[in-house]
């Protein structure tokens, strides 16, 4: 067992292993599996020759019988003339301790399902499809062994099928849009009969609202990433999509192999869905015993100057990544508590158009304004962890040429995070952002990374698939829109109900690296005096209290204070950056509509202080949120941070009404929030 892990593990095997109760299981031609509290079912059937599987909830049918198999290159597909040759069941109890996360401690608790087929013809083909079954939803995954018939493959499509009941609202971004291969649109709703191609997590109300479904996989290791294609003839059949090779091929390999876990997470409530723990049950253990080294922080940037034209990444008379301005960021870093700086176009390739000289890039060679070594003492010194950047471009071939010179580099001078950036919609070789060339490269990065101590924020990244609890130095990741919209007047910005629905969404699968705390809403200081504003011009799009909530609501481990330094000066709101958390033991979302609101109370991990954050999306709203959470007799003084009077996302952002009031267990807090604002509240022992 690792000795990060604080087990209470009770493990009982139900295995079917005599031949009479085998040879009954080869007789079935259907199987049930429920969840601990019985209120998830899973069907396992033959129905004329192919293999399905249905879900029920209380009874009530959510999934109808949806197809498994798959189709391969050069074979035929592996779906036909099936029949049931073996079933085995288990159940598993264990509580296990993450090293950070948004809770400290993770129920495993599920009752698993293993179901053999094999084909009744030549060549005789054999699977098995595992479910397991958990209060909160369900995964499955195949498992091929090796096998006679089926030695090397290449894999066409997988043949999953996810037949949802109910014609339920979907909140989605497209997988398929033209030319591009990223995770960084805004989010639609429609009912799923009318879904294209889209994305996971895929989040789904139905449409009495009685349940809450998140389709998206877990254990994302040496396969393709899931898409989902869209229903054919008005039907609510999904199917998985996988991302290709240039030739069009999904999945290369050899048996024996096993799949992701395909995840189907079940809610009564909105609220419920988060924090989404399922993903993590579904993957390995840490392989890092010692993880001390790993530490949630918050940072600030040489960043955002980049996206409003104050800075350049590029060398010349704007170039940001200079020893001088380095210097004076890790002074600020210092001087506020802030754990790290991140310093962004340090390094040689930079110049000219940095996209499509990819393979310019050096890992190891700053400019020449920029001392590395001194940097790296200077920052040791002060306390402060400096920040490497690697941008790709998507030169994978470049990066992993230089990664292990590069990564020794770095560990010699006492550095130990990275933020890679993968700015490219396919590869130089021309495969797809998220086919299984990218996941290997991904995973060959965490890896690398983890032997030489160092930590990754990744941007532009394979979707997080809870691989963090495998590899707990894979600490946070982008994957969705992020801040910098705002920034860029072609892209219109992200509304203000934008945060409210990556909550339930994108942050479903893991940590963003979202980039909150913009002070400068109106972004005055890098665009100077237009006078009157117009719509397109670049803003943030919400108050600045929101700003504020963000560190709450949107959880990440690696948390950053996004504005320049100077905008934080004179700014008493800036105290709440600096004593939020970025580590948590206990998680409760107290309310929340997808698209609308959402309040999210979070206990500090070893502090007895809470932290809560409410956002709005364009609507004003009111709330009176009990505090029952605390712990009762204890006394409490709530911080908060509010949106002022008159504060309006688009005509008034920056009000903010800094009050303090002594509560405890039986209190009730009246949150007010403005259009597009939020609140954020520090609730700490009273002295």
């Amino acid at each position: 067992m690792h000795t990060w892990l604080r087990c209470t593990t009770r493990l009982v095997a139900l295995s079917v292993a005599s031949a009479t109760l085998a040879a009954a299981a080869a007789s079935q031609d259907r199987v049930r599996v429920a969840s601990p509290d019985g209120r998830n079912q899973v069907t396992v059937e033959i129905r004329e020759g192919g293999l399905y599987y249905s879900i029920d909830r209380d009874g009530r049918r959510l999934f109808l019988p949806s197809r498994l198999g798959f189709a391969f290159g050069g074979a035929p597909p592996l779906r036909d003339s099936l029949r049931i040759v073996d079933t085995a069941r288990t159940t598993h109890d264990e509580t296990w301790t993450q090293p950070w996360g948004e809770v400290a401690r993770v129920r495993d608790h599920h009752n698993e399902l293993r179901v053999s087929v094999v084909e009744t013809g030549a060549p005789g083909r054999r699977f098995t499809v595992a479910f397991r079954v958990f209060d909160d939803g369900v995964g499955f995954r195949y498992e091929v062994p090796e096998q006679p018939g089926l030695g090397e493959f290449a894999i066409t499509d997988e043949l999953t099928e996810f037949t949802v009941e109910d014609d339920a609202r979907a909140w989605w971004i497209p997988s398929n849009r033209p030319r591009l291969d990223r995770s960084e649109m805004l989010f639609s709703s429609s009912p799923v009969s009318v879904l294209d191609s889209v994305q996971t997590p895929l989040t789904m109300e139905t449409r009495d609202g009685r349940t809450f479904i998140v389709i998206h996989e877990a254990n994302l290791v040496d396969y393709a990433r899931m898409f989902l294609a869209g229903p054919r003839m008005q039907s609510r059949t999904l199917r998985a999509a996988l991302a290709p090779y240039a030739d069009g091929i999904k999945v290369r390999g050899r048996t024996p192999f096993v799949t992701p876990w395909r995840t189907i997470q079940l809610a009564d409530r909105a609220t419920d869905l988060a924090p989404s723990l399922l993903g993590l049950n579904l993957n390995p253990p840490s392989v890092i015993q010692n993880t001390s080294w790993i530490k949630p922080m918050k940072y600030v940037g040489i960043w955002w100057g980049m996206h409003i034209g104050t800075m350049t990444w590029s060398s010349g008379p704007k170039h940001g990544a200079t020893t001088a301005n380095t210097k004076r960021y890790i002074d600020f870093a210092a001087a506020n508590g802030l754990g790290g700086v991140l310093v962004e176009g340090w390094n040689v390739g930079w110049d000219g158009d940095w996209i499509q000289n990819r393979n310019a890039f050096s890992f190891t060679k700053p400019y020449p304004d920029y001392d590395l070594p001194a940097l790296a003492r200077y920052a040791h010194e002060k306390g402060v962890k400096l920040i490497v950047h690697n941008e790709t471009s998507g030169g994978i071939e470049n990066y992993e040429r230089q990664m292990d010179s590069a990564f020794a580099l770095y560990h010699s001078l006492g550095l130990d995070a990275i933020k890679s950036g993968y700015v490219t919609d396919l590869t130089s070789e021309g495969h797809s952002h998220y086919g299984q060339y990218m996941v290997r490269h991904y995973r060959r990065v965490i890896e690398k990374a983890a032997q030489y101590g160092i930590m990754l924020d990744v941007h532009e990244p394979m979707h997080d698939t809870g691989e963090r609890r495998t590899y707990p130095n894979m600490m946070s990741r982008e994957g969705a829109r992020g801040q910098e919209y705002n920034a860029w007047s072609s892209e219109g910005g992200n509304p203000p109900e934008h945060e409210t629905i990556l909550f339930f969404t994108r942050l479903l699968d893991g940590p963003m690296d979202f980039t909150p705390g913009i002070f400068d809403i109106l972004i005055e200081r890098g665009q100077g005096d237009r006078g009157a504003r117009r719509p397109w011009e670049p803003r943030v799009r919400t108050t600045l209290a929101k700003q504020l909530a963000l560190y709450v609501v949107l959880y990440s481990p690696l948390q950053m204070a996004a504005d320049l330094p100077e905008n934080y000066e004179h700014q008493p709101a800036f105290q709440f950056i600096r004593d939020v958390g970025v580590d948590w033991d206990t998680t409760r979302v107290i309310a929340g509509k997808i698209g609308d609101y959402v309040i999210v109370a979070r206990r500090e991990r070893n502090s007895p202080s809470w932290f809560v954050g409410a956002i709005t999306d364009e609507e004003a709203r009111t709330f009176d949120v009990p505090l029952s959470f605390l712990t009762p007799g204890r006394k409490y003084v709530a911080e908060i941070y509010a949106d002022g009077p008159g504060a309006h996302w688009l005509t008034n952002p920056l009000p903010v009404a800094i009050t303090k009031r002594p509560v405890d267990a039986t209190s009730r807090l009246h949150l007010v929030l403005a259009p597009g604002g939020g609140q954020a509240i520090r609730i700490r022992p009273a002295r």
